[in-house]
């Protein structure tokens, strides 16, 4: 490889089938890697310092679920990962699977790695997106919209210590959080096509289901709660 990476699968322990399908997968490269042993949301016997439902519930509407703020905290393990080896990372969940020429690219993305600080190879929605640069075969863009998903990205070590610095609190989804260019400034650039796809079993670390959108009255005191805590906090959760 031009440049050292280090990758990093995000799995729970106790999810022994997933971890196989992990290896499977992982062989068809030549590259190391090892297992991240997830956060287990549903044995939190309370949630962390970082989660403070009460203000979760007014800002945003709607509380995580115990294993979204695991998954959160598993991601914040990766990256100060990334941070302490100083390494470029390739951070996995453990539902991926690989595409055909998938090594190759990656040679091909770490060898421009002046092109990007934090990319998504991996997105669960369609969504417009305008081109950034190409590389290789590769079209760099930047979504216009979430596509959603935290399965497969790329990250440089100043790029995880911004994510950690932003993640004093955890209000969101890990995958909704990477989005926020407000909240951390960072361009979460994406490659096309998609380098990684899910193989769309249930996850074990997030167990997130598809919410009601905020609306009406409840939509409008959210409102008023953001636009107070602007003016009154000093790092408020959405800064316009």
């Amino acid at each position: 490889m031009t440049q050292e990476i280090q990758i990093l699968v995000i799995s729970l322990q106790r999810s022994p089938d997933r971890r196989e399908k992990v290896r499977q997968e992982l062989s068809k490269i030549n590259l190391p890697w090892e297992f991240l042993d997830a956060v287990d949301g549903s044995l939190m016997s309370q949630p962390p310092a970082e989660y403070k439902p009460s203000k979760v519930k007014r800002l945003q509407g709607y509380l995580l679920t115990a294993n979204e703020i695991g998954c959160y905290l598993s991601h914040k393990k990766a990256w100060q990962c990334c941070v302490d080896q100083n390494l470029p990372t390739l951070i996995l969940e453990d539902d991926f699977t690989l595409a055909a020429n998938f090594e190759n690219d990656l040679k091909t993305l770490l060898e421009n790695s002046d092109q990007w600080d934090l990319l998504r190879l991996q997105g669960l929605y369609e969504v417009p997106y305008t081109k950034v640069s190409q590389v290789g075969n590769m079209t760099i863009v930047k979504n216009q919209g979430d596509a959603v998903g935290a399965t497969g990205y790329l990250v440089k070590p100043v790029i995880a210590q911004r994510l950690i610095d932003a993640s004093r609190e955890i209000y969101e989804p890990v995958d909704h959080f990477l989005e926020h260019h407000q909240k951390h400034h960072l361009d979460f650039l994406a490659i096309r096509p998609y380098l990684i796809d899910i193989t769309r079993v249930k996850s074990t670390i997030d167990d997130r289901s598809e919410r009601e959108p905020i609306k009406g009255l409840a939509k409008r005191i959210r409102s008023v709660y953001r636009a107070i805590d602007r003016i009154f906090s000093d790092d408020p959760w959405f800064p316009k």
